[in-house]
């Protein structure tokens, strides 16, 4: 058996995805990329891929989120219960603001910042393509300043482990 590359890259911003006018001025962009691992998920539709990587967070990112929730909730923010419950169609605690082929945009509005988070897929790169995930957030005052720099360092391992094990599933 072919052993496959689940290696995890750092990639430009791609100028390609929806959010690519979100970049400017923001408080916090990047983009992290992977190869797919198979046919299948070249041929997924872009929720179910978006719900398996979302989906795909190690244990202990699960424990930060409590952490965070616990901390955030002092100040205004709303939790991961609170997003999760809010109404619309959501993957957990992200709402999804739109759908195409092969592009999903995810993220959620609130006091402190804004983000989006864009998964997009490309058909054409290598063997079975590959999928490219960034990240924008906006802050709308010093909270959301403060928190995007105690969170950045996590997010970005959050980022890359989830789409590190989601490749490895299979996207499955």
């Amino acid at each position: 058996m072919q052993e496959m590359n689940i290696a995890v890259r750092a990639v430009a911003l791609p100028p390609g995805a929806s959010i690519a006018p979100l970049y400017q001025g923001s408080n916090l962009a990047d983009a992290y990329a992977a190869d797919l691992p198979n046919a299948r998920a070249r041929e997924l539709d872009m929720e179910s891929l978006a719900r398996q990587l979302l989906g795909s967070q190690p244990r202990w990112a699960q424990w930060l989120m409590v952490l965070r929730d616990a901390i955030v909730a002092r100040f205004g923010i709303k939790t991961a219960k609170q997003m999760e419950g809010k109404p619309g169609k959501r993957i957990g605690i992200f709402r999804i603001y739109a759908v195409s082929d092969d592009e999903i945009i995810v993220g959620e509005d609130d006091s402190h910042l804004d983000f989006r988070l864009s998964v997009l897929r490309y058909r054409d790169a290598g063997r079975h393509g590959s999928v490219t995930v960034s990240s924008v957030v906006h802050c709308h005052n010093r909270v959301g300043r403060a928190y995007i720099l105690l969170i950045r360092p996590f997010h970005k391992l959050i980022v890359q482990r989830s789409l590190a094990r989601a490749v490895k599933r299979g996207f499955a």
